[in-house]
């Protein structure tokens, strides 16, 4: 009686558990497409890629190495 007691119990958390899961999978999923079709954040990736870019420019100066790989 334990034992099917035990697999009752497991049984309900492990579907919980997934429904939990699948419901926070699906909302960060969400989160992440509202913000990667965002004008502002596109403006900052652009940004930062720009600063990138110039930095490695400079250390491969400093380096001898001007040519890009």
């Amino acid at each position: 009686m334990a034992k099917l007691s035990f697999l009752a119990g497991f049984g309900a958390g492990y579907v919980l558990g997934t429904r939990a899961g699948r419901e926070r999978y699906e909302q960060i999923r969400r989160a992440y497409e509202q913000a990667k079709d965002d004008p502002r954040l596109q403006s900052i990736a652009g940004m930062v890629q720009a600063r990138a870019d110039d930095a490695l420019s400079t250390v491969r100066t400093r380096m001898g190495t001007d040519a890009p790989r």
